[in-house]
Formats: C-alpha cells, structure tokens, sequence
C-alpha cells in the first residue's frame, strides 16, 4: 500500500509538473487590435508547441503609457511603429537580440536593415509597413480629395462628418504636413498657428476613433476620415464606396516592428514567435490578411494578385511625399502633449 501511495504521488507529482510546464508555453503579445490573423496564431501553435496570449492598444502612446505603468515585465514583445522603437530603446525598455538568436534575420529586406529608428535591428524585426492618410465616401463627395483640407479645411459636403485617428503621433504628424512645418517644430509662431488650425477644423470631426476607423466609414456614420491603407482595403471589401487618398503636400509612411521587451518572462519563446514572423510563407499569411507591405525577402510571389494592385498600395505619380513620424526631444513633445491634450477636450 505504501509502494501504491509512493507511486500515486509520484506520478501526481509528475503529472503537476508536466501542467506546470506546459502552461509556461506561452508568449504573451502586447499589439495592436484586429492585426494578427487567427490562422497565424494558430500555425505558430501547431508548429512550436507555445500559446500566444493577446492583449491589445489602439495606439502607439496608449501602448507606451501601459508599459510604463506597469506592464513592463508581463508582456514579452510588442508592435510599436517606427519612432516608437527609437524612444523605447533610448528609455531602456528593449531587450537587445544578441547576434544568431534569430535563424532567419537574413531575411529582412536589405532596405529595411539598417534602419534610423533602429540600426542593424538590434532590438526589433519588421512586422508590416504602409501609410496613414485619409479615405472619403465618394457617394458623399466627389470633389477633388488629393488634399489635407479635407481633414483640416474641410468642404461643405463633409463638415461634421470627418472620424479622427486617436492617434497622438499621427495626427500631429498630418497637422505638420498640411501646414508645411517642421514636425517637431519649436517656433513660437507655428506652434501657435498649429494650436489654432487644429481648433478650429475640430468643428468639422464627428469622433476620435482608432479602433472603429473602418466600422465607422462602411456604416455611413462617417463619411471621409483618417485611416490606414490597409484598413480601406478592407472597408472597400465589405461594400464601402471609400477612396484612399494621397495628398499633394504628403502623407505618412510607417513601419510597424515587433521589439523584445526588456524583462520579457518568456524570452526564449518570444525569439521563437520572432523567428517565425521573418519566415516567408507566415509573413505572406499576415500581410494577405491584413492588405499592407511586407519587410522580408520571399514574400512577393506568395501575395494575393489583387494585393499587388490595391490603390492603397500604389501611390499615384503625383502623391506628396511620404514622411515617418519624427521623435521629438522631451521638452519639444511636452508642447505637442499640451497641444494635444486641449484638442481632444
């Protein structure tokens, strides 16, 4: 009986053990909403044996806000977009890839190696890239929409009628380019003259929305607003009469990466994730699904025909120049918070 009891507590032993480690297979994502597929989580799974926990942003400052209040130390990797990475990084909050910890980091696209935001990918791998404009129900509007005055000047027909990123980054960033300014700028002047514009095409803007940008323009309750290539696409797709637009005096460009986080509790297993992300065949699976840009080599021939085509991917001869959002310096940006902060009361 003692040997029966002996081996029963053993073999239970065992048995917590094994649930122990099993329940430590995991990788837990700091993302953004809607922007992994489900089939990808599923394949990553199937392949490596570790679950993918999700939690979610809906902007690149509400990620940051989160990990500094905490979160650092509960979640192993995040998607922050390009100038985020550089601030991350210079606040000591990236954990540094060590050089042959990623098999397949040779497969980055040359022109996106040796990047300003993070040179020689020292603590990041792309995840996708495109840009941030604005799109127009052209059933509402069939004016001329290759201008940032739909946004911040804008006609009749869509006045009150105009759904705003909730994104601090880049609707600033636009602001900047539809007034021809530096971003980043510290002239008394502009930044007061940014202030004022901004108040005042505020009348025009039915909501700040990040997370319903599409929703919000395939329902009619908007009927132009800023938004992502990618995410018109798939307005478009599900019925939207919506025209992407790329304006004369410019746009945004913006990469998205995924960063190792420093303290990650799952290091090992958020290589492995990373690893996975700069396999062709899996970025192909992502970037179908989510209809922006790829950052490896060995993806185009595995796209979707029609992705290739998209107009949101295909800026006319005659776009404005594509810009990345800059890193303002500390003192510089506590401006831009105020400025902000007013806007969205």
């Amino acid at each position: 009986m003692k040997n029966t009891f002996a081996r029963l507590a053993a073999t239970t032993a065992l048995a917590l053990v094994a649930t122990a480690a099993a329940a430590e297979e995991k990788v837990v994502v700091f993302h953004f909403f809607e922007y992994m597929p489900q089939e990808l989580i599923d394949k990553f799974t199937a392949e490596t044996g570790v679950e993918i926990v999700m939690d979610t942003y809906d902007s690149n400052e509400a990620m940051l806000a989160t990990l500094k209040a905490g979160g650092m130390g509960t979640y192993d990797v995040s998607v922050p977009a390009d100038y985020m990475v550089k601030i991350m990084a210079s606040e000591g909050m990236l954990d540094e890839i060590k050089e042959g910890e990623l098999a397949n980091k040779g497969n980055i696209e040359q022109k996106w190696l040796d990047v300003a935001f993070d040179a020689g990918r020292k603590y990041s791998i792309p995840y996708q890239w495109g840009s941030t404009s604005f799109a127009v129900n052209r059933d509402v509007y069939q004016g001329d929409i290759a201008t940032t005055d739909i946004l911040f000047d804008s006609p009749a027909e869509l006045a009150g009628k105009v759904n705003m990123l909730d994104t601090q980054g880049e609707v600033m960033a636009m602001a900047a380019i539809h007034m021809g300014i530096e971003q980043c700028s510290t002239d008394r002047d502009q930044l007061k003259a940014l202030n004022d514009m901004l108040q005042a095409a505020k009348s025009n803007w039915v909501s700040f929305n990040s997370d319903t940008a599409k929703e919000v323009l395939v329902s009619g309750d908007a009927a132009a607003g800023m938004i992502w290539n990618g995410f018109n696409a798939k307005a478009r797709a599900e019925g939207a009469n919506t025209e992407y637009a790329y304006p004369k005096q410019g746009y945004i460009v913006w990469m998205d990466n995924m960063v190792l986080l420093q303290d990650a509790p799952n290091r090992a297993n958020a290589l492995k994730l990373m690893d996975f992300l700069l396999e062709p065949e899996n970025v192909a699976i992502l970037t179908n699904w989510t209809q922006y840009s790829a950052g490896v080599e060995g993806v185009t021939p595995l796209l979707d025909e029609e992705l290739r085509t998209l107009p949101e991917a295909n800026p006319p001869a005659d776009a404005g120049p594509g810009v990345f959002i800059e890193a303002c310096d500390a003192e510089t940006q506590a401006i831009y918070d105020r400025i902000w902060t007013a806007l969205k009361q």
